[in-house]
């Protein structure tokens, strides 16, 4: 191909668009901006077409059925989307008129072999490097990164005024910052549909995503249908026919991400939060005390008891079968001593054993750690245990209260591993540009030497669903968790609001296009909107 353009456009870790201010413009540029921003990224205004009656991928190498998967997918992202919007008479408005030669084929180089049955891990390598000029190359040392890849280059494409879909030369050498990139939703305070839990991870993968933190059941609701133990959801769910996720359920959600590369990692909360276990499940909750008589209540889960072990053994067991990551999260926040504490037979035990409250749920610890640690590598807790003195060389502590930085300071002198979450509950939202608090989050912005700062594994945007349902998850997490996403991917100084809001508006749009119902940054449009599925019942 003859390059007849010499007008370039150096685009080095991040993009300054000036100083337009935040409003909202259409995506009109004839050079786009992935999202995440790359660790390099540099692009020619020389574009080349894309031949969609040829186009497709090709292994040069190493394949399996990750990957070909992923070329069906992303062929569809990229042709699906030109097709609907040719069919619309919609264009980005390109102003570039040069027209070079056609591309009809991406070559994808996996250095390292994958297997059908490949998960993705803790440690996945998901760097990959982009060349598109003579040929088009995405290559990469790990199949995971070459999905990263690929989904960058699906960024990369766009179309003009006569409907082409154009790719200028380019070239991006990219890799994430943080290893642990992850969104929780919690399915216990309304129940969210298999569906829409696809469709996010549809959305993570396209925003870098590598995990999805399950909160699966809580107080409320036990939606999680254990086989061993049938009673907790039929007694527990809001509904134990419609509110319930099957075994078909989760092995197909735990698919779908790992054919995304997205860990799923569930977590069943103890000791608390557990209102909904003891419905099908007798003499595993405490009975609450007032005076020398029950009140009726329950608080956490009963420690002094054999039975609870016994339980917890076998519930865990069977979540380990079927949820297959090295990781698991047992929670650990919010445990109401006071139930405890007015309970005259633990009240008893803790006497015999010279306990306090804290020191009965280091003891409880202790046993549900020893049972985990047959069946997982690590575990997650929340920092509630750590501020009760839960302390495990294995177990990574997700931080989130107000005051993280002083609480990562001190887990982190300590070489404790650690997940921030404390700038990033999604729910915690307002209505105007409210991404740009998740955006100036930066989870090294505390004291500490570069050697403790290692021991961030990285970061999660959790959404509590206390007023989430399907009506308003998508649009809830979206844009905003796109905002915590670059935080996670992008060099330290890819930090400028200004700067990244252009390119979200554009990302926004891309998300749209796709099929996202992401919730628009302000006043504006975008070339292709989306259109909602409406019932004529």
């Amino acid at each position: 191909m003859e390059a007849r353009h010499h007008l370039y456009l150096f685009v080095v870790a991040f993009v300054f668009y000036g100083q337009s201010g935040l409003a909202v413009s259409a995506d009109q540029s004839s050079v786009v901006y992935p999202w995440p921003m790359p660790t390099f990224y540099y692009a020619k205004e020389f574009f080349y077409i894309i031949d969609t009656d040829h186009f497709d991928f090709r292994a040069t190498n190493n394949t399996c059925n990750i990957l070909k998967e992923a070329f069906h997918r992303y062929a569809a992202i990229i042709l699906g989307s030109a097709a609907k919007e040719q069919q619309s008479g919609a264009t980005n408005g390109s102003k570039s008129t040069t027209v070079g030669d056609s591309v009809t084929e991406v070559m994808v180089q996996v250095n390292t072999p994958c297997n059908d049955g490949d998960r993705p891990r803790a440690d996945s390598d998901e760097s990959y490097y982009i060349s598109v000029n003579a040929a088009a190359l995405v290559m990469a040392n790990e199949v995971w990164g070459a999905m990263r890849g690929l989904e960058t280059f699906s960024q990369l494409i766009y179309q003009d005024d006569m409907g082409r879909l154009l790719v200028n030369e380019s070239e991006v050498t990219d890799k994430p910052r943080f290893g642990y990139r992850g969104i929780l939703i919690d399915t216990s305070n309304h129940f969210i549909s298999v569906p829409l839990l696809l469709q996010n991870l549809d959305a993570m993968e396209l925003n870098k995503f590598n995990v999805f933190h399950w909160h699966i059941v809580d107080d409320i609701s036990f939606p999680y249908q254990s086989e061993q133990f049938p009673n907790l959801s039929d007694k527990g769910a809001y509904n134990k026919y419609t509110h319930v996720y099957s075994k078909t359920d989760i092995i197909q959600v735990i698919e779908y991400g790992r054919l995304r590369g997205i860990r799923v990692i569930v977590e069943f909360d103890t000791p608390g939060h557990t209102l909904s276990w003891g419905k099908g499940q007798p003499d595993l909750l405490t009975k609450c005390y007032t005076g020398d008589k029950p009140n009726g209540q329950f608080g956490p889960i009963n420690p002094i008891r054999q039975s609870t072990y016994k339980f917890l053994d076998s519930l865990f067991a069977e979540v380990g079968r079927l949820f297959p990551d090295d990781y698991i999260h047992i929670g650990g926040n919010d445990v109401n001593f006071r139930c405890w504490e007015s309970n005259p037979e633990i009240k008893e035990f803790m006497k015999q054993m010279n306990y306090t409250a804290v020191q009965l749920e280091q003891y409880y610890f202790q046993k549900v750690l020893n049972i985990v640690r047959d069946l997982y590598t690590k575990n997650i807790v929340w920092q509630d245990a750590y501020d009760n003195g839960v302390l495990s060389a294995g177990t990574i502590y997700q931080v989130w209260k107000s005051d993280w930085q002083s609480t990562i300071a001190r887990l982190t002198a300590a070489a404790y591993e650690t997940i921030l979450s404390s700038c990033w509950f999604l729910d915690n939202i307002s209505k105007s540009n409210d991404w740009i608090k998740y955006y100036q989050c930066d989870p090294y912005d505390f004291n500490g030497s570069m050697e403790n700062k290692k021991h961030v594994k990285g970061g999660e945007a959790s959404l509590w669903s206390t007023y989430i349902d399907d009506t308003n998850l998508m649009t809830t997490i979206w844009p905003r968790a796109s905002a915590v996403g670059e935080r996670l991917w992008s060099d330290i100084s890819v930090n400028n609001v200004t700067a990244a809001f252009p390119r979200l508006i554009e990302n926004h749009c891309r998300m749209v296009r796709r099929g996202i119902p992401a919730e628009p940054l302000g006043p504006g449009y975008c070339i292709k909107e989306y259109k909602a599925p409406v019932s004529m019942n």
